[in-house]
């Protein structure tokens, strides 16, 4: 796992750089303060750090976009 690259599962966290990613619960993400629902498959940017977070079932990926 790279410092630009964060998979996690549900009641998890990590950061990317200085910025706070974390699955809450399942379907359930914050990336840097801003929490938001995601569904399976779907994939979200967060523009005000640059990062992006997919849902792949239990599979929670963070990246820099």
């Amino acid at each position: 796992m790279s410092d630009e690259t964060l998979t996690l599962s549900p009641r998890h966290n990590g950061k990317i750089g200085s910025n706070y990613c974390g699955v809450t619960r399942d379907g359930f993400i914050a990336v840097a303060g801003s929490p938001k629902d995601i569904a399976d498959g779907e994939e979200i940017v967060f523009d005000h750090v640059s990062i992006k977070a997919r849902r792949e079932g239990d599979v929670y990926t963070f990246s820099r976009c």
